[in-house]
């Protein structure tokens, strides 16, 4: 059950996080570089709520044993 939990947590931390870094992705064509762009999502917290989410996911599908 606790494993359950941890995925849903980790599916909505990934979910919250992804959705940010591609709304960050529409400053590309507004004229920030790749590189600029890079510095930015390392500069958010939030971003950092996708490697972390996929970081729960792999936990908890690794120790479920259903």
């Amino acid at each position: 059950m606790w494993y359950w939990m941890l995925f849903l947590t980790g599916f909505g931390l990934a979910v919250a996080g992804g959705t940010v870094t591609i709304t960050y992705l529409n400053l590309v064509p507004a004229g920030l570089s790749w590189w600029e762009f890079f510095i930015l999502i390392q500069s958010r917290v939030e971003c950092y709520f996708f490697p972390l989410g996929i970081l729960l996911i792999s936990v908890a599908l690794f120790f479920m044993k259903d």
